[in-house]
């Protein structure tokens, strides 16, 4: 089958997520297909970490990568075409059990490790429910819920609306290798470094040279191949950061040296290496 494609099906639970509802899901080729783009996933099954099914997927895939090929094997692909997502693509079939309603106390997670971002959240909700919050870590919060399901569900809904600040970003730099997109924060400086970017360009033509016999010679015709190839290297330019310079000055000088996604994940990570980039670096 030339229309056909195995996949790898994956997606995420969310807390409290109910039989019925719909859930995003990733497919992603693990044989031979070029390109999932305008296919469609049949329905198949979900499985969790025990074996059991939590849900149903299937629908219309969307791609955002492009892959064309040519009867004399050229091929043309931008982004990754074999990766693709189904916006509530699948229905959840069995719920996770929460403890909601019995558990004594509630544990909240920071979406990330910040202990004075904690402090402040457990602070916020101590003015409202007097010493019931607690700090157990740089993660997680403990709160001391009422008996029953009512007051708790109207306990949380009071303290989801407690305005809280929380601490400055810790600095980041998040590259998706898939698209090519890179995302870099305010909070991201530079150590003094300077970045020498070229490009080196190499072309290769052919150009065939045909030897034609006279007429009636008895001669026969010769084909000749023929090559000129040219390099050129460009864009030697050098961009020199002082100690401390900001997002602004990174793209700005970035943007000056010409260089394109690809570049810039290479560049980034010849800076983090250096000790030049004073943020963290995610690949996703």
């Amino acid at each position: 089958l030339k229309n056909a494609a195995a996949v790898l099906i994956t997606a995420e639970l969310p807390a409290f997520a109910k039989p019925g509802q719909p859930i995003n899901v990733t497919v992603s080729a693990i044989g031979k297909a070029k390109s999932l783009r305008g296919g469609a996933l049949i329905m198949a099954p979900l499985y969790g970490a025990d074996g059991q099914i939590y849900a149903m997927a299937q629908g219309n895939l969307a791609v955002g990568g492009l892959g064309i090929s040519a009867r004399d094997g050229s091929q043309l692909t931008v982004n990754i075409p074999t990766v693709g997502r189904i916006d509530g693509g699948a229905t959840v079939e069995r719920a996770v059990s929460t403890g909601f309603d019995s558990a004594p106390q509630l544990h909240w997670n920071l979406f990330a490790s910040d202990f004075l971002t904690a402090a402040r959240v457990r602070d916020a909700v101590n003015r409202c429910y007097p010493g019931i919050a607690s700090v157990l870590d740089g993660v997680s919060l403990a709160f001391t819920l009422p008996a029953t399901a009512n007051d708790r569900a109207s306990m949380m809904a009071a303290i989801e609306m407690i305005d809280v600040s929380p601490a400055e970003s810790a600095a980041k730099v998040i590259v998706n290798s898939r698209t090519g997109t890179v995302v870099i924060n305010a909070a991201v400086r530079l150590s003094p470094a300077a970045i020498s970017h070229g490009k080196l360009t190499i072309r290769i033509d052919e150009k065939p040279k045909v030897s034609q016999p006279n007429p009636l010679s008895g001669g026969q015709t010769v084909v000749t191949p023929s090559s000129q190839i040219s390099a050129d290297e460009t864009g030697n330019h050098v961009a020199l950061f002082k100690p401390g310079a900001s997002l602004s000055s990174l793209v700005n000088a970035l943007n000056k040296l010409g260089v394109s996604p690809s570049d810039l994940v290479a560049i980034l990570e010849a800076l983090k290496e250096a000790g030049a980039l004073r943020a963290e670096m995610v690949v996703i």
